[in-house]
């Protein structure tokens, strides 16, 4: 009985060394080797940090008319980017001026390297950027230039007359934050260097979206949106709208 006990014990005991001694060149095995290499490196996969608030929000898109691989991209909180591929690869093409915020891109129709852009996205959230008026590129995005309602903020819509390049409809929201501004639906006659208020509405009313009949550029039709924020309120499309 003893004898039966004791090697049943000593099978037990023999096993459980083979066990360790298994498990500790297993160990030793795993151990990381010098240099960069998969096991080193695989603390640093890649994950999503943020951001924590609202991102992303393509505003406007405008493709080339007669190429359609070339699209130009409005990114309401973040530039205009730029593609030659139909999207296989991008560029940023308005980083050097005033806001990074974009509302409204449109390309003259009587010639496509003319891309005209409304800064500030026109949404009513909390965490919309504001812009610093219309700009104009003639070389398809290569150089820009300011040509003013600078005070607009969220400009939402602009349409350029298929027949006369210099006249130019913008559509202008106005401050979000605030009464006043440049607001209203504007027009110029001289490619942007005057600009007349042909459509407007009170201290908090703008409009966010002009439109011509296609069968006549003439004729228009405009939205306007009477909206304010405020820290613990928002009117977001009062009487006037």
């Amino acid at each position: 009985m003893r004898t039966g006990r004791r090697l049943w014990q000593a099978l037990l005991c023999l096993a459980l060394t083979f066990s360790f001694a298994g498990s500790l060149a297993q160990a030793q095995d795993e151990k990381p080797k010098p240099g960069l290499n998969a096991a080193t490196l695989k603390g640093l996969e890649l994950r999503n940090i943020g951001p924590a608030v609202t991102s992303g929000r393509i505003a406007d898109i405008a493709i080339h008319p007669d190429n359609r691989a070339v699209w130009y991209v409005g990114v309401g909180s973040g530039n205009i980017w730029k593609t030659v591929n139909a999207g296989t690869t991008w560029e940023t093409i308005f980083d050097n001026e005033g806001s990074y915020s974009i509302g409204a891109i449109t390309l003259d129709p009587s010639d496509p390297n003319t891309v005209w852009v409304g800064t500030g996205e026109n949404v009513s959230g909390r965490h919309v950027g504001y812009g610093d008026g219309v700009y104009r590129s003639r070389d398809a995005g290569k150089t820009w230039e300011n040509l003013g309602l600078k005070n607009s903020e969220h400009i939402g819509m602009i349409r350029v007359h298929p027949e006369d390049p210099n006249t130019v409809y913008v559509a202008a929201q106005g401050p979000l934050w605030s009464g006043g501004g440049d607001r209203g639906l504007f027009k110029t006659t001289d490619g942007g260097d005057n600009w007349e208020n042909i459509l407007s509405g009170g201290e908090y009313t703008g409009v966010s979206e002009v439109h011509m009949d296609p069968r006549d550029p003439d004729v228009l039709y405009a939205v306007k949106w009477q909206r304010l924020r405020t820290v613990a309120a928002l009117m977001d499309g009062g009487p006037e709208t």
